[in-house]
C-alpha cells in the first residue's frame, strides 16, 4: 500500500528515468562517429539509466493505492 503522492512520484521518475535513457542512448549512437569512447559511455549509460526506469515499470505495477 502506497499514497496517492508518492504513486504519483513514482510514475513521474519513471518518465524521467525512461526518456532520459533513451534519449541519452540515442545521442550516444551519434556521438560515436565522432568520438567512439564517448559515444559508447553515452550508450552504456542512457541505456542503464532506462533499463532502471522498465525495472520500476514492474515495481509500480506491484504497489496499491491506498484506501
Amino acid at each position: 500500500m502506497a499514497a496517492r503522492q508518492t504513486l504519483q512520484r513514482l510514475q513521474n521518475l519513471i518518465w524521467v528515468l525512461v526518456y532520459g535513457g533513451l534519449l541519452t542512448l540515442v545521442l550516444g549512437l551519434a556521438t560515436r562517429r565522432f568520438d567512439d569512447a564517448l559515444g559508447w559511455s553515452l550508450v552504456l549509460g542512457g541505456g542503464g539509466v532506462a533499463a532502471v526506469g522498465f525495472g520500476l515499470i514492474y515495481v509500480r505495477s506491484l504497489l496499491k493505492e491506498d484506501q
